[in-house]
């Protein structure tokens, strides 16, 4: 992998106690590992922030807004801020990565059916490389679905023409 792409894993997306990502605790803790790995293999670790606008949870400046603290960015780590489900549009992303010249990069965070979903399609669409970490990004239930089932359905769907899907532990950086 060439870059590792942290999405939109903030404490707004944590701040309902009655209202949890699908093994969010889990989730966080191989994005962790995965952070972890990527800083000693010196390969960049690019952090995505949303930015949800006034009165949303995840508005700047609210403390929604924030990282998971044992996510948060490095001094020097790049954060890039977005308005909409693609890290690309309106963002400063895609000209990143090309300034570092790197084709491939691996997608972790929140949520599956929205920004990952998204992120990786605009990736391939720019030529890059995607690798989505299948156990290392979430969502919540919803009306039509439980969340469990989205994140199966969008590994599945998403696997093979565009994405290769891997598992966290089967991820090495620097290869």
């Amino acid at each position: 992998m060439d870059a590792l792409l942290v999405i939109d894993v903030q404490c707004g997306m944590f701040a309902d106690p009655a209202v949890q990502p699908h093994e969010g605790e889990a989730v966080v803790g191989r994005i962790a590992r995965l952070i972890d790995a990527a800083r000693t293999a010196k390969v960049p670790v690019i952090f995505v922030q949303h930015d949800g606008g006034a009165g949303d949870v995840l508005a700047r400046g609210e403390p929604g807004f924030a990282f998971r603290p044992e996510l948060a960015p490095r001094d020097g780590e790049p954060v890039v801020v977005k308005r909409f489900c693609s890290a690309f549009q309106e963002t400063d992303l895609a000209d990143l990565l090309a300034a570092w010249g790197i084709g491939r990069v691996a997608v972790c965070g929140m949520q599956t059916e929205y920004c990952i979903d998204t992120t990786c399609r605009s990736a391939f669409e720019r030529g890059l490389e995607v690798t989505l970490i299948g156990d290392a990004h979430t969502t919540f239930d919803s009306d039509a679905m439980p969340a469990a089932a989205i994140i199966r359905h969008h590994n599945a769907t998403l696997n093979g023409g565009f994405v290769a899907v891997r598992q966290a532990e089967a991820v090495r950086f620097g290869d």
